[in-house]
């Protein structure tokens, strides 16, 4: 084989190492298909990690993810670590990651499959296909925060008390890397790009609306539009087949992203990415989170996970023949109506109507048989 890419597997806790395991078996019979090579090691991260090494993110694992060609990321979290303090808890792991990473767009595609549209929990939810381009290190959650006892008082005279705040900021670089981002995928999509902002409150919204209308210029295939956050959540759920690709601040696209995710019906269909600069590492991952009441049951769907192998072979190792074929396995699957418990109450069954609930490794293995 001529060309060969290390690979970074970090399976994490709950159902995390049974979907990352998925993930990995789809990579390796893909790639014997089309000719390369995933070099893969496994490290650990999240909860796990804590068990093992004390904290949520070894160096070890943040060197070699920040090595390798791509991490391919299960889940982390968990119940057993709740009462650990914030700082250490396995969460913490994903910023880090980033962080270290420098991982600056999150990219989650909202696609509602149609075998699967019954399970979305709109009406008629049409043909929803989108793309949310979140900023990623920046924004609120990485602002100035802390507390403090104010001797002031409200209106009513009653003393205010303790304070808490945080701070949100932006710098131009910041926003405009991830608004280039944007306009590049819809001009490789259908070439409408909406901004979500604040600016009616939020002057580092401003800051982003004044910026997108300048960069609009290079860009004069994409129509622009600007949606205020607030009215931007009312028109996914009204006209969610009217958006093409959707960016925007932190906070904004983490809240979005989960509202998109709900109108297709299951996360555990949706994958997601999170890119650098070109040239450096990316991590690949689906949405949902550990589960971990279903942990070792082999209900966990894995296509979330595989999805994300495939947006690591089409969007970040140029493996496009490869990624069409992962794409199109999940599809005949479930056309032949193949469903892990999460997905088995909705239609879309097979020509003669049987709808057959798999585990997690026989659905695996029911996309592998699918590639072609």
């Amino acid at each position: 084989m001529g060309r060969s890419y290390n690979i970074v597997s970090i399976p994490g806790d709950g159902i995390g190492p049974e979907v990352n395991g998925a993930a990995v078996k789809v990579l390796k019979a893909v790639s014997d298909k089309y000719g390369f090579e995933p070099k893969i090691t496994e490290y650990k991260a999240g909860g796990c990690a804590i068990d093992v090494f004390g904290v949520p993110l070894p160096g070890e694992t943040l060197e070699a993810a920040a090595g390798s060609d791509a991490v391919l990321l299960g889940a982390v979290g968990g119940p057993k670590w709740d009462m650990i303090e914030p700082e250490k808890r396995p969460e913490k792991a994903l910023l880090g990651l980033r962080q270290g990473m420098h991982l600056y767009a999150n990219l989650r595609p909202a696609i509602i499959h149609k075998e699967l549209s019954n399970a979305s929990p709109l009406k008629d939810p049409g043909k929803i296909d989108l793309l949310i381009v979140r900023e990623l290190t920046g924004g609120i959650y990485f602002g100035k925060q802390g507390s403090y006892e104010s001797a002031e008082k409200l209106f009513d005279g009653t003393s205010k008390g303790k304070v808490s705040f945080d701070t949100e900021s932006y710098s131009e670089a910041e926003i405009k890397r991830i608004l280039r981002r944007g306009f590049e995928f819809a001009r490789i999509r259908n070439k409408k790009l909406t901004v979500v902002d604040k600016a009616n409150v939020l002057i580092t919204s401003r800051m982003w609306r004044q910026l997108a209308k300048e960069m609009s210029e290079e860009y004069k295939d994409v129509a622009l539009d600007f949606l205020y956050v607030d009215n931007a959540s009312m028109q996914l759920v009204a006209r969610p087949s009217s958006f093409d690709v959707i960016v925007t601040s932190n906070m904004f696209g983490d809240i979005l992203s989960d509202l998109a995710g709900q109108i297709t019906g299951s996360v555990g269909m949706l994958p997601s990415a999170s890119l650098g600069n070109p040239g450096m590492p990316g991590m690949f991952e689906p949405i949902h989170g550990s589960a971990p009441d279903i942990a070792g049951q082999h209900k966990a769907n894995p296509i979330a996970s595989i999805l994300s192998v495939e947006m690591m072979l089409r969007l970040h190792l140029g493996e496009k023949d490869a990624a069409d074929s992962v794409s199109e396995a999940v599809s005949k699957t479930l056309a032949q109506g193949a469903r892990t418990p999460d997905i088995a109450l909705y239609g879309g069954s097979d020509a003669s109507g049987n709808i057959t609930i798999v585990s997690t490794e026989e659905m695996t293995d029911r996309i592998v048989a699918n590639l072609e």
